[in-house]
């Protein structure tokens, strides 16, 4: 079992900046794939970034250039930098892990309003 827990969301002036941050405990494996999502109201979960283990990083398009995703192996923590924030990027944003083919449950997640 894997518990994610999501920090760091709070409410932001469109072209301001967040760190999010993901801590993820249980049964962890060195090789492993953290990813972010998010959900917006009314709106299906979508990927916006993903680390591999050796630090290799993709991002969805929306994100690119705006975002940072980095993790601490020793921490098994997840970082989501998200820099000129928009207000579409208003969203529930959610970590979780695949490992050995399979993925975490989702935690709660944390929420992020991009607004002035």
């Amino acid at each position: 079992q894997v518990q994610l827990v999501e920090s760091g969301g709070g409410l932001v002036q469109p072209g301001g900046s967040l760190r999010l941050s993901c801590a993820a405990s249980g049964s962890i494996f060195s090789a492993n794939v953290m990813c972010w999502y998010r959900q917006g109201t009314g709106k299906e979960r979508e990927l916006v970034a993903s680390i591999t283990s050796g630090g290799r990083t993709t991002y969805a398009d929306f994100v690119k250039g705006r975002f940072t995703i980095s993790r601490d192996n020793a921490k098994n923590t997840v970082y989501l930098q998200m820099n000129s924030l928009k207000p579409e990027d208003t969203a529930v944003y959610y970590c979780n892990v695949l490992q050995r083919g399979s993925f975490a449950s989702w935690g709660q997640g944390t929420q992020v309003t991009v607004s002035s």
